[in-house]
């Protein structure tokens, strides 16, 4: 069963919120919390407009427990917290019915976001470049492959259907 065309509204108008996550992290390898909060205001206001009861709590469901699992990851050291704080927020904006595509679509935005920053740091990464993720030896810009991921799941489930 694939997702209805309503149910990404909010996902879409979340979109240069996301591209903007993507540039701070790559920028200043930090995603701010402003971001994040107007992502939330975004599903809060349009949410009950456009979703039905069950899958907004549904999609509540699957933001808390990404926000506990990566609150337990962060505590951990294995990323940062403004990462599982995006993370979570994006679930908001995720269809339930489209989780299992959404696990491949996170992957290749991550396998991407490493290809590029990589690519990045060996052409033009040098401890002075003002994109602090594409100096050498500084941690991966998750925020790009997190924005990525979901500026590119409308595409992959919807441009079909169109």
């Amino acid at each position: 069963m694939s997702p209805e065309i309503g149910e990404f509204i909010p996902l879409v108008l979340s979109a240069p919120l996301l591209a903007a996550m993507a540039i701070g992290d790559l920028r200043r390898l930090r995603i701010s919390n402003r971001l994040v909060l107007a992502m939330l205001a975004i599903f809060v206001l349009s949410a009950p407009f456009l979703l039905p009861p069950s899958e907004i709590g549904a999609r509540v469901i699957v933001a808390l427990s990404v926000f506990v699992l990566g609150t337990a990851g962060f505590a951990l050291g294995l990323w940062g917290g403004g990462d599982v704080k995006a993370l979570a927020a994006l679930m908001l904006f995720l269809p339930s019915a489209a989780l299992p595509i959404y696990a491949y679509i996170f992957a290749f935005s991550m396998l991407a976001g490493i290809a590029l920053v990589l690519t990045f740091r060996a052409a033009f990464g040098t401890p002075e470049t003002a994109w602090h993720a594409f100096r050498p030896q500084t941690e991966f810009p998750m925020g790009l492959s997190i924005a990525l991921s979901g500026m590119l799941l409308p595409l992959v489930l919807l441009v079909p259907a169109l």
